[in-house]
């Protein structure tokens, strides 16, 4: 509000002198009045609340007081007075107890008007003339309304200022899940960050430069993006913590992160996060160019799909080591033959031995495939009935494309 300058007002020394007399015991009374007309204040603003508010009256009504009886050029809108810095404090309280700005406006209204009601009538009683009144009551709404104006910035401010210090418990929190702190931890930083726990959180790992879109279409509760993640490196890629996306749901968010070029870790217990962060880590260092290649245009890569890729991927080297102890009876053919026999090997561990169709696979006749099986039966003898052995051919050759034994 601009400067608002009354030169004709300059209440005499008695007039004032009285006003300042009778504060006490106006301020009691508007501050009555508040209550009666604001149900919301009838327990905030009683016993010590309720004190300090009667006090706070006081001031502000001696600071208008102050102010209509200076000279000419009084002007309501200077800054950094007691009533003013008391009305800023007001509002911030305000918000800070999760009140909105109505209840409060509406005090102000009703105090102006008692203030106006209690204050003219012992002006009147001093023989004050009709303009001097109107003036009189014209800059006591303009102070209120500038009163008024400082609680709700100091209401603003808290907000904004609350908003703020939320968000950066909300990052410490992610922060926090991603690098596995322990319980009493996470549950101390999900209170300080007022963010009431889910049951399930699962991590998604996309290109920084596409969080924010994404965020628009996930749950508000979803924690991020978490940058500094471990693991990731800065400014390439960012997690995202989304609560609540189990079964269909889960359907849902791959839907909603179709052509982001995202990474969808598995729903773990919140307290957990830190491992889907992990599995969707593992997934995307496991082939980089796998992250937005998924073949159904553009659709998330899915670690619950890549279970067995990834189960192989943890130890490249023990399972080229394994490739190579379940292959070592071809080591002594050629090798195209070690090649055709590997391939067949593996078409028969995938099929159980269905001669059909492990031919169909290999685009050969029946018999050839029965002549290849004999084969394998003289070099491994007895072991192609070994539990163990044909689960460890199975885990070498049967993640891999028909093949897999090349160049073994």
């Amino acid at each position: 509000m601009g400067s608002t300058s009354e030169p004709g007002l300059q209440l005499p020394a008695r007039v004032t002198a009285r006003m300042r007399d009778a504060l006490p015991a106006v301020a009691a009374r508007i501050l009555a009045a508040i209550i009666r007309e604001v149900p919301g204040y009838a327990v905030p603003f009683s016993g010590t609340m309720g004190r300090t508010i009667e006090a706070a009256v006081q001031v502000a009504l001696d600071g208008f007081l102050d102010l209509a009886s200076q000279a000419a050029g009084a002007d309501v809108s200077g800054p950094g007075d007691p009533p003013r810095e008391g009305a800023y404090d007001l509002g911030r309280g305000e918000a800070r107890h999760g009140r909105s700005m109505e209840s409060l406006l509406a005090a102000y209204r009703i105090g102006a008007r008692a203030a106006w009601r209690e204050l003219s009538g012992m002006a009147v009683g001093e023989g004050l003339p009709a303009h001097t009144l109107a003036e009189f009551a014209e800059l006591l709404f303009a102070y209120i309304d500038e009163l008024s104006a400082s609680s709700a910035a100091g209401h603003a401010g808290e907000l904004a200022s609350a908003g703020l210090q939320r968000q950066r418990h909300l990052e410490r929190l992610g922060r926090s899940l991603l690098a596995g702190g322990s319980l009493p931890a996470l549950e101390a930083a999900a209170m300080r960050a007022e963010w009431p726990p889910p049951r399930t959180l699962t991590a998604v790992i996309l290109p920084e430069s596409r969080a924010r879109a994404a965020l628009a279409v996930l749950d508000p509760r979803t924690l991020g993006p978490v940058d500094e993640a471990p693991g990731l490196e800065a400014g390439d890629h960012t997690v995202l913590l989304v609560p609540e996306v189990e079964g269909v749901a889960r359907a849902a968010l791959l839907q909603s992160l179709r052509g982001r070029k995202a990474v969808v870790g598995p729903p773990r217990p919140w307290l957990q996060g830190q491992s889907s962060y992990l599995r969707a880590l593992r997934a995307l260092l496991l082939d980089p160019r796998r992250l937005g290649s998924d073949p159904e245009a553009g659709m998330p890569v899915d670690t619950e799909r890549l279970l067995v890729e990834l189960v192989l991927g943890a130890d490249a080297e023990a399972v080229a080591d394994l490739r190579a102890q379940v292959l070592a009876p071809l080591a002594a053919l050629r090798p195209a033959v070690a090649d055709k026999l590997s391939q067949t090997l593996r078409s028969w561990l995938l099929h159980h031995g269905r001669r059909a169709d492990i031919a169909a696979e290999l685009f050969v006749h029946p018999q050839t495939v029965r002549y290849r099986m004999g084969q394998l039966r003289e070099l491994y003898g007895e072991r192609l009935e070994d539990p163990q052995v044909v689960l460890e051919m199975t885990v070498a050759l049967g993640a891999g494309a028909p093949g897999a034994g090349r160049n073994a």
